[in-house]
């Protein structure tokens, strides 16, 4: 049994999230859920009502020896827009803010450090507003909010992609550290 890691990354609403990162080479298994707030066990319609605090989330389990968790950034970053507070396509509330919710000082860290690098590029209109917390407490959402897009091939999904060159600055960025 290969030695996994977890990371949590809020972009949005998590099925199209949960499409892009299951997708990946080395994630093993992904759940939606909700993380950062103040209720403990929150119902999808307690989260979207904005009276929880917590982010529609994605938890996912990865081999690191497969996938470097800064590859997980990447993806995070290319598929959301990391520059709208409380907004990703139609969906607005605090529910569907970008975060990253870090489970190591190591994790913590790279997540800074992708911000800085992107920061520094200007490869976004606006300035990025992702928020890096410790992670917390996760709650899974309900089952029918799993593999949601597997599930529901024609369901509504706000992911767009970003400038390929995150990738190339992320990349630069980790070789001149």
């Amino acid at each position: 049994m290969p030695q996994t890691e977890k990371a949590v990354f809020a972009a949005g609403c998590f099925w199209g999230v949960e499409k892009v990162f299951s997708a990946l080479p080395g994630v093993l298994s992904t759940q939606v859920g909700y993380t950062g707030g103040t209720v403990k066990n929150p119902t999808y319609e307690q989260v979207c009502a904005g009276r929880t605090g917590h982010a529609e989330a994605i938890e996912i389990e990865y081999d690191p020896s497969k996938i470097r968790y800064e590859e997980l950034l990447e993806a995070f970053f290319r598929h959301h827009d990391p520059t709208t507070m409380d907004r990703q396509g139609n969906d607005i509330g605090t529910q569907y803010r970008s975060a990253i919710f870090y489970h190591s000082p190591e994790q913590k860290e790279a997540s800074e450090h992708a911000i800085d690098a992107l920061k520094r590029a200007k490869l976004f209109r606006g300035p990025i507003v992702t928020k890096v917390s410790r992670a917390s407490d996760f709650y899974p959402a309900e089952e029918y909010h799993q593999k949601y897009l597997k599930k529901n091939p024609l369901g509504y999904c706000h992911l767009q992609m970003q400038s390929s060159k995150i990738g190339e600055v992320l990349k630069a960025s980790r070789a001149q550290a």
